[in-house]
């Protein structure tokens, strides 16, 4: 039968003695720290998910994000403070359904954090924004939402593909939240440790922007190479990763790794 290095670096007889496990037990654990490292390193070297001179594969493509800080991006001028603790944030919006899955780790350790608060907001179909004075949305909060990560690191949002706008591509904007409490249906407290944007696929923009609402859109699309927070801050890293269909409803993951 086979075995992995990792699993041979221990010693097969019975008769072992405490300082050869120990010993083993050591090359185990750098082995792991020194997969750890390479993952890192493959990923600083150009290797992507998806093409690229080196790809990676699929396992070990999320496990080094699990340890490559996430790039930042500008706030923007839309930014509402905390908004409420809730995973459904359409609030009546309309657009191609939208199921958001965001994955915080510490990139010291590439462990999963657990309890940080992850505050997304993002434009509607048309690129509007709510509770903004500029857009007569004051007192309304759709497409704006608070949720704290469980064990796994893991927070999920039920939303709308957004929109876009003048000079900006399609985006979420996300910040990551740790040091805060919940309080009944918001997270006070805490300092920022993330502060981003999440981008689109041109080819899946296109098909979702043929379907209604996105057609009413009054403004001029913009696509990412014409974005300046995306060419300028590093957005080809925060690109979503999508399954599904604008006629079925889409799914996005992506796993933000912060200086926790």
């Amino acid at each position: 039968m086979h075995r992995s290095r990792a699993a041979s670096a221990l010693p097969a007889s019975p008769q072992a003695s405490a300082s050869e496990l120990a010993g083993a037990r050591g090359i185990v654990g750098r082995m792991e720290l020194n997969r750890r490292d390479a993952l890192k390193a493959a990923l600083a070297g150009g290797a992507v998910l998806l093409g690229g001179p080196r790809a990676l594969g699929h396992d070990e493509a999320l496990a080094a994000e699990a340890c490559t800080l996430a790039a930042s991006q500008e706030e923007g001028p839309f930014y509402v403070a905390l908004e409420r603790i809730r995973s459904d944030i359409r609030l009546g919006r309309t657009g191609v359904p939208l199921r958001l899955k965001i994955t915080v780790t510490d990139a010291s350790t590439c462990r999963p954090l657990k309890g940080a608060a992850v505050d997304i907001w993002h434009a509607d179909g048309l690129g509007a924004y709510s509770d903004e004075s500029s857009q007569g949305t004051v007192g309304q909060t759709w497409l704006r939402g608070v949720q704290i990560t469980d064990a796994n690191g893991l927070v999920r949002f039920t939303t709308v593909y957004p929109g876009f706008y003048r000079g900006r591509a399609p985006h979420i904007h996300a910040k990551v939240h740790t040091g805060g409490s919940r309080a009944g249906t918001h997270y006070t407290g805490g300092h920022v440790v993330h502060t981003g944007q999440f981008f689109f696929p041109e080819a899946t923009s296109t098909q979702v922007y043929r379907t209604s609402p996105y057609t009413h859109d009054p403004n001029t699309r913009t696509r990412n190479a014409e974005d300046r927070v995306y060419t300028g801050q590093h957005g080809a890293g925060s690109v979503l990763r999508l399954s599904g269909s604008a006629a079925a409803g889409l799914r996005g993951a992506i796993t933000l790794a912060v200086d926790a």
